[in-house]
């Protein structure tokens, strides 16, 4: 799965070229505060895609529907999750399935 060029931001980490999505539109769950945002990172270089990395943040989606105050996800908060992936074993030149990081410990459920 690759991410679409438009509306991904570039960010260098550790000399690696990545790129970085957060979806425009929250999802149902995430809309109602349920599930916390998840946004999408892949190496920008190469000519053929690798995995995915999936990171589900702490912090509810901006365009919620519920009012709930959102922080925005910052290219900090992006080095940081990949850079644990990375610990974790995530390679993004490996063709695979989307590696998952759960970063969202202390999320706070909206009833």
């Amino acid at each position: 799965m690759a991410l679409n060029k438009k509306g991904s931001r570039r960010i260098t980490v550790d000399g690696i070229e990545y790129r970085w999505r957060i979806r425009r539109k929250p999802s149902y769950m995430q809309g109602l505060c349920w599930t916390p945002l998840t946004y999408a990172v892949e190496a920008a270089s190469g000519s053929q895609p690798g995995t995915t990395l999936i990171v589900t943040s702490g912090q509810a989606h901006p365009s919620n529907w519920v009012g709930v105050e959102a922080e925005p996800i910052r290219p900090a908060h992006v080095v940081a999750s990949i850079r644990e992936a990375r610990d974790q074993g995530w390679d993004p030149t490996r063709v695979g399935s989307p590696f998952q990081l759960d970063r969202s410990a202390g999320f706070i459920v909206q009833s």
